[in-house]
């Protein structure tokens, strides 16, 4: 195969609608899916009944043959798919979207049909994800029907639809406390504590997702057996909490680590978020003193990621 020439880089060149798809695909490194979270998103219509509804947006959909190179399509505003009644029995359907360039299958004449569209395939495997081989296209949702309807509504719709080069923002937060702190005597109940664990996080407006791990190392326990719980909030969100246990009685450090998956409400998003620490310190297990101190040092990393919704 001769090497491919690059399009639109050089004057007077001519350049194969191939080499375009190449470039494509180059530039989305080989993922296809929708190009953001939002995007042509599958819903039931307005009022149900025998048809869904594909939401507005784009989508990178790769060939399904070496060196076929990647394909953008966009949708403007909501696309109607309908969708055939059942009969005595329950089906399931794969709604994708497909593309037939006829230098690779099918007959369509660009000049006058598209050869982007939305395509549902018919009787699937009831946990079908994938385009069936063969064919260029991305799935956006499994639709499972039962006998006798011809009303498609939300809890028959299966998202499948993935972000093709998601965005990811890592932030991290670190503080040192300048002199011993003993957590506050209220115990069993939740309150923020250290005081230097919390920050104001600015939130991607993109952000499904946030991963936060937290380390808390040098924390000094004394006096006792200790006993509490630790956990991160994250505006109005908390995360699982750590337990630390710990029966000694001389003066010792310890290390927690919180870590956990939360996913972003949509109100968060292109806001400012409190993030803070959280201790519940159970005396009925231990009459111990937890405190911060020089040599503490709290380490808070975040990781925003980008996912369909």
């Amino acid at each position: 195969m001769t090497l491919v020439q690059p399009p639109m880089i050089v004057d007077g060149g001519r350049h194969t609608a191939r080499a375009m798809r190449l470039m494509i695909r180059d530039l989305a490194r080989g993922r296809p899916g929708v190009a953001e979270a939002g995007d042509l998103k599958v819903r039931p219509l307005e009022t149900p009944g025998s048809a869904v509804r594909v939401g507005g947006g784009s989508a990178l959909i790769h060939g399904a043959r070496p060196w076929q190179g990647a394909y953008t399509q966009s949708n403007i505003g909501d696309s109607t798919v309908s969708v055939p009644a059942t009969g005595p029995f329950s089906r399931t359907d794969l709604l994708i979207l497909r593309v037939e360039d006829p230098e690779f299958e099918g007959e369509r004449d660009p000049g006058c049909e598209d050869i982007g569209y939305f395509h549902l395939v018919q009787d699937v495997a009831r946990d079908a994800t994938d385009v069936p081989s063969g064919m260029t296209g991305i799935p956006l949702a499994r639709l499972t029907l039962p006998r006798s309807t011809a009303t498609v509504t939300a809890d028959m719709i299966t998202d499948l639809r993935q972000v093709a080069t998601p965005r990811t923002e890592r932030t991290l937060r670190i503080a040192h406390p300048d002199e011993t702190k003993k957590l506050p005597e209220k115990h069993d109940r939740w309150i923020a504590w250290p005081e230097e664990a919390a920050w104001d996080v600015a939130v991607p407006d993109w952000a499904t997702h946030v991963t936060l791990v937290l380390t808390v190392s040098g924390l000094r326990v004394e006096a006792g057996s200790i006993y509490a719980q630790m956990r991160t909030r994250f505006g109005e969100r908390t995360a699982k909490p750590t337990v630390v246990d710990d029966d000694g009685t001389t003066t010792r450090r310890t290390t927690v680590v919180l870590a956990d998956d939360l996913a972003v409400p949509a109100e968060y998003r292109g806001t400012r978020q409190h993030l803070a620490v959280q201790i519940d310190q159970i005396d009925k297990y231990g009459d111990g003193d937890l405190s911060v101190a020089k040599g503490t040092t709290v380490v808070a990393e975040l990781e925003f990621t980008e996912g369909a919704v």
